[in-house]
């Protein structure tokens, strides 16, 4: 081992020795509370685990875009690692702008402003841990593996929470091609980025990275921190269909490319956790209704005010200033603090049955489909088994053949050597016989044509099989229209994508089949629910059909009820989950008053199994409720259903699924990288009863 590699190591060793190892700190929505070692049920119930590595483009993407995630994780005393790729120093002008904000404007030193920009960070970050944005951060300098320097900070009171500053130049403009930026590095329009020390930084040697040192770095901080769930941006946000500018900021997309090419790098490496990948959208917010409940968003826009150094008071010592002041006019942002959105993974449809009592769940895991199966009732479920090929975007999609076969899909990203190489497209994989080995993946590819304005930006798929076991695979392209590509025969190869029209997509779509055999498809936009309807088993689709539907945060869960489709969606500015039913007699869908199925707020997609449902709730954790037809079984005060909420966070969206049997059962990715279920034999669940309450727990035995 080289002498520049063991000094990097035993510094970076000297940061994490204080960092806490085995069963973390849990989040019940009430503060930080221990796994009680005096109950059986209470050792045995899922509890937030694992550790969680933020990578963003600029200091405040991840208060902006990634919380309430990250302050609830946070919270729960999860290891927490952010790594900060550019330094964010924009024009150096560290003044607030906008009606009534009087601040003088200070001399451009962008050193001095990217500083500011980590002195308010670090009081958000300290303000989340520990109720005080004055608490101590010890900062040192690391050597990197591209052969520069990071610093790396920890939180003296909460040495677990961790901040890695890169400090590589920023585009220092949201879209104009401008070589020297990670954009430029990625396509090869200059050989090195350079550095863009913070005026207080303990790096003090200056230095530049190729496109490969960049890939090299991070992937070794992977390596160093073994994160179980990594927090990432959109790579590929897409363009406004009104003008076909980037819809996100360049430093967030391409900052995006490299993480996953470091993520791939790190995922060959042999000593580490499985991990799992979740994806943040950024502007696109902006223009759609917002997801929190007023409580959280406040919480959030809290932390953004520390950030923004709203109240100027000379807090950190520093004379660069505390804090972001330009983030001083707006500190909600553009719409940003009231909402989060996961720009893939919002499928819940990753769980299914094949023979009689067998189910089988799918995930990503370190960039590969793992899969879990239960073989039976009263079985053990055993896994994960990782399927081969790399580059799995997160999300998946599994369906059930009518011979009991089981054929799970996807989205594949492959970076490619050169930079238009760069791709998406839907691969699926089927079981070669019912409950067997799957076969090899096989390609959809896409309806883009080109990536060389982010066009990769397809969603995850929707797929429907029909009763002679045709498979009809949907998505949103990046045009935000559906498309849809169906196989000619059972088994038989796929036809062409075929152009399904709508307009203003958002999200993944959803597909489900009424008890009449007609095929129902819906996505949402970002003012209503469009719909694509058979009026017959066997007759074409009709659509895009106006609802009349409201408009929703976005992510659809629909499953079959009786002779129509009930759809689940929450309501903007408060999260409440919201049904309705959907039957395809008229020409027109035919939709029932939309009834609150939801109570307390949350945000995420819903996760559907019979009489039960799972979501997220405001705090974060996984939720679930019983119901009945469109009323809930239990209801707290004033009527409103009432969730049954966990102690655990989780990535993704909840898979669930009635089992022919009669068992109702959930599944979700916890941040540990593990699959946990709940399963409850009655139909009659009744979430909060004495003696009812879904126990969340490790699918597998630990």
């Amino acid at each position: 081992m080289s002498l520049h590699r063991s000094i990097r190591l035993a510094a970076l060793l000297t940061v994490l020795s204080a960092v806490v190892s085995g069963v973390m700190a849990v989040a019940d929505g009430h503060g930080t509370r221990q796994p009680s070692a005096a109950s059986e049920t209470a050792a045995r119930a899922s509890v937030t685990e694992g550790s969680v590595l933020h990578v963003v483009a600029h200091p405040d993407d991840d208060l902006f875009f990634m919380n309430p995630d990250l302050s609830r994780s946070i919270q729960a005393g999860t290891r927490v690692t952010t790594v900060y790729l550019t330094s964010g120093e924009s024009d150096g002008r560290n003044e607030a702008r906008g009606p009534h904000l009087k601040d003088p404007a200070r001399p451009a030193d962008r050193a001095a402003f990217a500083e500011a920009r980590q002195n308010g960070i670090r009081g958000a970050y300290a303000q989340m841990a520990t109720g005080d944005r004055t608490s101590p951060w010890q900062r040192t300098s690391v050597p990197t593996a591209g052969g520069g320097y990071m610093e790396v900070d920890v939180l003296v009171a909460k040495p677990h929470i961790n901040l890695v500053w890169l400090q590589l130049r920023e585009a220092r403009s949201i879209d104009a091609e401008t070589p020297d930026s990670l954009r430029g590095l990625w396509n090869g329009n200059t050989a090195a980025l350079g550095a863009q020390l913070t005026s207080g930084t303990p790096v003090k040697q200056s230095f530049s990275y190729t496109k490969d040192q960049v890939i090299r770095t991070v992937a070794d901080v992977l390596e160093q921190y073994k994160p179980t769930t990594i927090r990432v941006q959109d790579p590929t946000p897409g363009t406004w269909a009104d003008n076909g500018r980037l819809i996100d900021h360049q430093d967030h997309m391409y900052g995006a490319r490299f993480i996953q090419a470091a993520s791939e790098r790190y995922a060959k490496s042999t000593d580490r956790p499985h991990f799992s990948v979740q994806n943040y959208s950024g502007y696109l917010n902006t223009s759609l209704p917002p997801t929190l409940d007023p409580q959280t968003a406040e919480e959030k826009v809290r932390y953004l005010k520390t950030y923004a150094w709203l109240d100027h008071q000379e807090w950190c010592g520093s004379p660069a200033g505390c804090g972001d002041r330009k983030t001083a006019a707006k500190p909600a942002g553009y719409g940003w603090g009231q909402s989060i959105r996961y720009s893939r993974g919002d499928s819940t449809s990753w769980m299914a049955e094949g023979t009689p009592g067998r189910l089988w769940a799918f995930a990503v895991l370190d960039g590969r489909m793992a899969y879990w199966s239960r073989s039976g009732p009263r079985g053990e479920w055993r896994g994960p088994d990782l399927l081969p090929g790399a580059g799995m975007d997160p999300g998946a999609t599994a369906v059930r053949l009518p011979d009991g076969r089981i054929a799970v899909f996807g989205t594949r990203t492959t970076l490619g050597a050169e930079p238009q190489d760069y791709a998406r497209a839907v691969v699926f994989a089927t079981q070669v016989s019912p409950d067997g080995a799957f076969g090899p993946w096989q390609t959809l590819g896409t309806p883009e044509t080109t990536d060389a304005a982010g066009t990769s930006a397809i969603s995850g798929p929707a797929v429907a099989v029909d009763r002679t076991g045709r498979m009809t695979v949907y998505i949103r392209d990046a045009k935000r229209t559906l498309r849809a590509r169906a196989q000619t025969a059972p088994d038989g190869p796929f036809g062409a994508w075929q152009a399904w029209g709508g307009t203003d997509l958002q999200g993944e779509p959803v597909t489900a089949t009424d008890a009449a055999g007609r095929r129902h498809v819906y996505a949402a936009t970002g003012k209503t629910v469009l719909a694509w309807i058979q009026q017959t088993p066997d007759s074409p689709l009709k659509g895009p059909l106006p609802t009349k539907l409201p408009p929703t945060t976005v992510p659809l869960s629909a499953a079959p009820d009786g002779e129509g489709v009930r759809l689940f969606f929450r309501r903007p500015g408060s999260g409440a989950l919201s049904t309705t039913l959907a039957t395809a007699d008229a020409p027109v869908p035919d939709l029932s008053p939309v009834a609150e199925a939801g109570g307390r707020g949350g945000y995420g997609a819903v996760g559907v199994a019979g009489p039960l449902l799972a979501g997220r709730g405001s705090t974060g954790t996984i939720g679930t409720v019983g119901m009945t037809g469109a009323t809930s079984t239990t209801t707290g005060t004033g009527g409103s259903p009432l969730w049954s909420e966990s102690r655990m966070l989780y990535t993704g969206a909840p898979a669930g699924l009635a089992e022919a049997a009669g068992p109702a059962s959930m599944a979700v990715l916890g941040l540990d990288a593990d699959l946990h279920v709940t399963t409850t034999a009655s139909p009659t669940l009744r979430p909060g009863a004495p003696g009812t309450r879904p126990l969340w727990h490790h699918a597998v035995r630990h």
